[in-house]
């Protein structure tokens, strides 16, 4: 039998956008990633779709119209009690859960380990796009006397562009550093620690900072009479002082690579990653990044310590030393491009 594999997510709720009018219609890191991998596999010949759905309640329609041999859920969203419902009415359907979290993130979803039992204890494999979160959860799976066998790796893949040799970046503008730091705003997202090495960077070239980040995506945080403290802090930062932080409102996928194309640098040293598609889309349109080896495809050169401002400056201005031999840039393509080769292999392998 041919596979046909349904990746299934839950839409969500939440102002992430000036233009979202309160609901979930913009682009994630997670709905990018499916539809990342769906676009590769529906290029491979694998009938693949994904779908959001508004609860767990709409699973047992959309596993009946598009009749999968797989369907993976996307994250924990749906109870495992629902799988006592939904497993014998489709007997033949190999079910699974993706995580896209570390053990680092994953601690602060309150329901994560309990759901992960829940699934595995119903034979649901769980898969993980990280290496690490695979083997730790093959720890906890022997902890409660499951199948470790269970605990399987399943990719980030990224369409990943062409190189264009040729294309030097240039400073968008006279005198000013233009740095994007994107993303979710989180804790383990090191903001405050990398505004202040980008700062350390303009500084040291004589130029002025402009910081753009996104902050319509609190996570982890509802109240709207309380301020956000990472984003408190970021503003109390900037107040007053000769350098800009430009705000932006979630966007679509291909609106945010526009955005990327007119800046100077990209920063994405996080305490936690699993892949980053941040950083994909700045190699994706030339854009040099600065990680954290936290990312799974990201040579150590172009790497530095979350931790640490003068690291993350260091390696700033170590990206800058070649801006104009490309090595920077092609250092990080060749690491998303085997990543990514590899990634697809592993996805037909499984269901090819």
């Amino acid at each position: 039998m041919t596979p046909r594999v349904l990746f299934l997510g839950k839409k969500r709720e939440g102002n992430w956008s000036p233009y979202s009018s309160g609901t979930y219609d913009l682009s994630s890191g997670l709905k990018n990633s499916v539809s990342f991998v769906v676009q590769m596999l529906q290029a491979n010949g694998i009938p693949s779709a994904f779908l959001q759905l508004e609860d767990n309640n709409k699973i047992d329609a959309a596993v009946t119209a598009f009749r999968p041999t797989h369907c993976i859920l996307e994250a924990f969203w749906v109870v495992p009690e629902k799988l006592d419902v939904l497993l014998p009415l489709h007997p033949r359907v190999r079910w699974s859960c993706r995580n896209h979290s570390e053990l680092a993130f994953l601690q602060h979803e309150g329901i994560a380990v309990q759901w992960i039992k829940g699934y595995a204890q119903r034979g649901l494999e769980i898969q993980s796009n990280s290496p690490r979160t695979v083997s730790d959860v093959k720890i906890m799976l022997e902890m409660w006397g499951l199948d470790p066998a269970l605990s399987t790796f399943a990719p980030n893949w990224y369409p990943y562009p062409e190189f264009r040799h040729s294309h030097v970046r240039r400073w968008q503008q006279p005198g000013v550093a233009k740095i994007g730091l994107f993303g979710a705003v989180r804790p383990l997202k090191s903001h405050l620690c990398q505004c202040v090495a980008a700062q350390r960077f303009a500084k040291s070239l004589g130029r002025k900072l402009e910081l753009h980040i996104n902050s319509t995506r609190i996570e982890g945080f509802t109240g709207s009479d309380v301020p956000n403290p990472i984003m408190k802090n970021l503003r109390a930062l900037f107040a007053d002082s000769d350098a800009t932080l430009v705000e932006h409102g979630w966007c679509e996928h291909a609106e945010f690579l526009d955005l990327l194309s007119t800046l100077d640098y990209s920063l994405q040293a996080s305490f936690s990653e699993t892949f980053n598609i941040v950083s994909c889309d700045a190699v994706a349109v030339g854009l040099p990044v600065v990680t954290s080896p936290q990312v799974p495809w990201m040579p150590l050169l172009t790497t530095a310590d979350p931790n640490s401002s003068e690291s993350i400056c260091h390696t700033l201005l170590l990206a800058e030393s070649m801006r104009h031999i490309n090595t920077w840039r092609w250092v990080q393509y060749c690491g998303l491009r085997e990543y990514c080769d590899a990634s697809e292999q592993n996805w037909l392998a499984r269901y090819a």
